[in-house]
């Protein structure tokens, strides 16, 4: 999130690539986590996410917010090199 003049702007994470997409759907199945339980783990965070959109997100279709690849990063024990590179 970005505040700018007292007004919290959520910030999108542009994947031109898909990069990002396949980074996480590679990292979650090497943890042995599917797409539900990874959602239902955001959503104990606080996270809005839903199983389509990370389906979307995995394939590089539509982008991410900071928040949903903050949690993504931990929910999968990982890094944001390793979910950037």
């Amino acid at each position: 999130m970005v505040q700018s003049r007292g007004v919290i702007l959520i910030q999108k994470i542009k994947q031109d690539n898909g990069n990002i997409g396949r980074n996480i759907r590679e990292i979650r199945l090497a943890r042995g986590i599917g797409q539900t339980e990874l959602v239902r783990l955001l959503d104990l965070q606080g996270i809005a996410i839903t199983r389509e959109c990370l389906v979307k997100i995995e394939r590089g279709v539509q982008h991410l917010y900071v928040q949903q690849l903050r949690g993504i990063k931990d929910e999968l024990g990982t890094s944001y090199e390793e979910l950037l590179k």
